[in-house]
């Protein structure tokens, strides 16, 4: 009966896991898949966590389903976090939030339900991306292309190219956009850059879908929410997926959620019975324990203010390992310009520049990066930067 299934190549991202895992060397370093390590290489657990665990640990509840929406107060300190505490837009009730299944998760809700009422309209999202975007979009059946974002001759932004292409594009196309921290190539807009794609974004009556998965990592949370308020501020309705995944180590908790901004309450109203409905056809309600910790560390002054430095000192450590980077390489190459390296936030770091050398850099020096040449900045440490720079430097 199953003989008609093809096989399935597997992630790129995820199969190198695999290879890293059996590689021997003692000195081997992860750049590929995207997690935060800390000065020792390890994935950390947050204090405020910890603390957040031991509180939830002393609740006699069952463990019951959550409503389909997931968990009230989760659902409220994401808007919170997202639109600011107390923003206008939350007050009035034009934010549907629902808690969903990681980002991935917000991203496939947001997608089915607007494709379902929008199922003529096309998908855009920029060049390069996550590849999960492609599949989640192409997945809810929309028809996905590209708009220019990287130029890969100057190793920047290629804001003007982007600008040119939204603004060519049909009322209603659905535009996926990253707010911070750009996946991969670490290369964000400016505010003043924002604001042009957001009169864009207005006056082509485009539908932006924001995906937020590194918050707190680039500038700052409030820094990099201003995309999010810009929009607001704009009156436009969009959508916002966003993951607590890196910025609150909690990657198997798939803690995320979907919000639905709209011209009013009543809007929202139905929106969030879409994304209920939408929901209840998928996974029929997300899981409560990643959520509880997420909650109870944003809902307590002290462990919130203890979180909020800890995502400073991550993003801090990964500034610091960039800039290391950068003068081991022009100190192995001064004749190349590795700028573009500085001018780029987040965990990633993008070289184009290294791609045609992926297998060089990890059956002769131990470094493995994916095959685009993203950089994952967060795998860098005081122990293995100053060595990585002289493998990148090395087969180039």
């Amino acid at each position: 009966m199953f003989n008609v299934l093809s096989a399935y190549a597997g992630d790129p991202i995820l199969s190198l896991q695999l290879a890293y895992r059996d590689d021997a060397r003692a000195d081997k370093t992860n750049l590929s898949i995207g997690l935060y390590y800390d000065d020792q290489g390890n994935v950390p657990r947050l204090k405020s966590v910890i603390e957040a665990q031991a509180r939830v640990a002393q609740s006699t509840q069952p463990s019951m389903y959550l409503p389909m929406s997931g968990d009230p107060a989760y659902c409220k300190v994401s808007q919170a976090l997202l639109f600011g505490q107390d923003a206008d837009v939350i007050k009035q009730g034009r934010v549907a939030t629902i808690q969903t299944v990681g980002g991935s998760g917000a991203l496939k809700v947001g997608s089915d339900v607007i494709r379902r009422f929008f199922p003529a309209i096309e998908a855009r999202i920029s060049n390069p991306t996550w590849d999960n975007h492609r599949a989640i979009l192409e997945g809810a059946g929309f028809k996905v292309d590209t708009y220019p974002y990287f130029n890969r001759d100057t190793q920047r932004l290629d804001f003007d190219a982007m600008a040119a292409a939204l603004r060519q594009l049909p009322a209603q196309t659905l535009v996926l956009l990253h707010p911070c921290c750009h996946n991969p190539t670490g290369a964000d807009l400016s505010p003043a850059q924002w604001d042009e794609i957001v009169d864009i974004i207005a006056s082509r009556q485009l539908i932006a879908f924001l995906d937020t998965a590194y918050q707190g990592l680039g500038e700052g949370l409030e820094q990099d929410a201003y995309l999010i308020r810009a929009l607001v501020k704009a009156n436009q309705s969009f959508l916002v997926a966003n993951s607590y995944s890196k910025i609150f180590s909690l990657y198997g908790e798939r803690c995320g959620s979907l919000s639905m901004v709209c011209a009013n309450a009543d809007e929202a109203s139905r929106a969030l019975g879409q994304m209920q409905q939408a929901v209840r056809r998928n996974y029929s309600s997300p899981p409560a324990y990643g959520a509880s910790l997420v909650q109870t560390v944003l809902n307590d002054a002290e462990l919130n203010a203890l979180w909020r430095s800890e995502v400073d000192e991550m993003r801090v450590r990964i500034q610091s390992m960039r800039e290391r980077l950068h003068q081991g390489l022009c100190a192995a190459q001064p004749n190349v310009d590795w700028d573009f390296l500085l001018a780029q936030r987040g965990m990633f770091g993008y070289a184009p520049v290294l791609a045609a050398q992926m297998n060089r850099l990890r059956d002769e020096f131990g470094v493995y990066i994916i095959e685009s040449g993203r950089i994952c900045v967060a795998g860098l440490n005081t122990g293995n930067v100053d060595r990585v720079a002289r493998a990148f430097a090395a087969v180039l």
